[in-house]
C-alpha cells in the first residue's frame, strides 16, 4: 500500500509509474500536466502505442453512457497532448472517427482509482511495456527513476480498515458560535488528507443523542463567503446549533467539492457558467455526482467515543452512510443556509438530483417532518429518494 500512496505524489508531479498486473507491465501517466515531451518520452520508454484511460462518468459526458467502468479508448492515430487534455475534459469533445474502446483492465483501473486520488483529473494515457523495452524499463526502475505499483494494491486505496485514521493532535480553539471548543486533528495513512473534529462543550455534560454535523471543506464558501453556496453559513450555524444543545462535535472533512479537490471544482464551476448544473459539471470532467466516502466520519466519531448521534444534515447519503457504519442516528436536524440568487440553482440541483431535503428552505412539498426519530428515513428509503 506504501507504494500505492507514493504513487499519488509521482502522478502530481507530472511522472509516470508503472503498474504490474500478473507479469504485465504498463505504464501509466495523468493526461493533466502531459506535454509532448513526455508522452513522447513514455512512448519511447513503453515502446507500444499509449491509449487513453477514461472514467465511466467522462465516457458518458462523451455519449457512451452505457459504460459503467472506466474505458480503455485506442486512438490512431493519437493526438498531441494538447486533443487528449480536450478528449479528457472539455465539454463539447467528441472521439475521433476511427476510436474504439474497450472495458479498461486492471492496471488502466488502477490508474483511475489513484488519479482520483491525486485529486487529478481522471484521465491517464497507459503504455504496455514491450518485451523490447523491458530491460530498459527495469533499468530506470533500479535506478529509482520509475515507481512500481502493484494493480490490485493500488485499486484497494480508501478501502479503509485499521490503521487508515490516525489521531495526531489537539488544542483548545475557542470560536465565534462556541467559545468552548477543541480541534482535534485526523490524519489518513496515504499523507494526503487530514480532517478536523470540532469537539464542542464537555463531552461529560453532551446530551445521551450527541448533536453531529458532516461538513466538507470548502475553500471558496467557508473562507471567502462565495455566494455561489450555502457552505459558509451552513458551517457557522452548524457550530452554533450544537453549541446552543450542549456540545457535540462537528468534523471538518478534506473534502472540496464533494470530494473531487480544489482544482476540479474551480473547472465545474467554469463549466456550470457555461450552463451546466453542478451535477452534469462534475460528470464533464470525468466525476461522479458525488466522490466522497463517509467512512472516515465513522472513523473519527469511533475514535472520539461516539456512537449514537442527532445528525445535523439535509443529505440522506450522510445518515445512510453512518447508520451502515454502525453509528445509531436517533433522529436528524435541518441545516440551512440563505438562498440567494446566485446559490438557488445548485440548491435546487442538491434537492431534485442529490436528493437533499431541502423543501422547506425552497418552499417545495414532501420535506420529512425535522427533528423527531420516528421520521427518520431508514438506509433504504434514504437510498430510494
Amino acid at each position: 500500500m506504501r507504494q500505492a500512496e507514493r504513487a499519488i505524489f509521482d502522478l502530481r508531479r507530472g511522472l509516470p509509474i508503472l503498474v504490474r498486473d500478473n507479469g504485465s507491465t504498463t505504464l501509466i501517466q495523468a493526461v493533466e500536466g502531459l506535454d509532448d515531451k513526455a508522452l513522447a518520452e513514455l512512448q519511447a520508454l513503453g515502446g507500444s502505442l499509449p491509449r487513453l484511460v477514461l472514467s465511466s462518468h467522462r465516457m458518458a459526458a462523451l455519449g457512451f453512457g452505457d459504460t459503467e467502468q472506466p474505458a480503455a479508448v485506442s486512438l490512431a492515430p493519437l493526438p498531441d497532448s494538447k486533443g487528449l487534455h480536450e478528449l479528457a475534459s472539455r465539454r463539447d469533445a467528441r472521439l475521433p472517427a476511427g476510436a474504439h474502446h474497450a472495458p479498461a483492465g486492471k492496471a488502466d483501473r488502477a490508474a483511475i482509482r489513484l488519479l482520483s486520488h491525486a485529486l487529478l483529473v481522471p484521465a491517464a494515457v497507459a503504455c504496455d511495456v514491450t518485451a523490447a523495452q523491458a530491460a530498459q524499463v527495469k533499468v530506470e526502475v533500479a535506478n529509482g527513476n520509475l515507481l512500481v505499483v502493484d494493480a490490485d494494491i493500488a485499486l484497494q486505496l480508501g478501502a479503509g480498515g485499521p490503521g487508515a485514521l490516525n489521531r495526531i493532535s489537539e488544542a483548545r480553539v475557542p470560536l465565534a458560535e462556541a467559545e468552548h471548543s477543541r480541534f482535534v486533528l485526523f490524519r489518513e495513512a496515504d499523507g494526503v488528507h487530514e480532517h478536523v473534529a470540532v469537539v464542542i462543550g464537555d463531552p461529560a455534560m453532551w446530551p445521551e443523542d450527541v448533536p453531529v454535523r458532516l461538513h466538507s471543506s470548502c475553500l471558496t464558501g467557508d473562507l471567502f463567503g462565495s455566494l455561489r453556496c450555502d457552505c459558509g453559513e451552513q458551517l457557522r450555524r452548524g457550530v452554533a446549533a450544537i453549541n446552543a444543545q450542549g456540545g457535540g462535535v462537528l468534523l471538518y472533512l478534506s473534502q472540496e467539492g464533494r470530494g473531487i479537490g480544489l482544482a476540479n471544482k474551480l473547472r465545474a464551476y467554469g463549466l456550470q457558467d457555461e450552463g451546466l448544473d453542478t451535477i452534469d459539471a462534475d460528470q464533464t470532467i470525468g466525476f461522479s455526482k458525488d466522490e466522497r466516502n463517509f467512512r472516515v466520519a465513522h472513523e473519527m466519531l469511533e475514535q472520539l467515543g461516539v456512537s449514537r448521534i442527532l445528525l445535523l444534515t439535509n443529505n440522506p447519503s450522510k445518515v445512510e452512510a453512518l447508520q451502515r457504519a454502525g453509528i445509531k442516528v436517533t433522529a436528524r436536524q435541518a441545516i440551512y443556509g440563505e438562498v440567494t440568487r446566485q446559490n438557488q440553482r445548485y440548491l435546487a440541483t442538491k434537492a431534485a438530483r442529490h436528493g437533499h431535503w431541502l423543501h422547506d428552505l425552497l418552499d417545495e412539498q414532501d420535506e420529512p417532518a425535522s427533528q423527531q426519530p420516528e421520521s427518520l428515513p431508514s438506509p433504504e428509503a434514504a437510498a430510494r429518494d
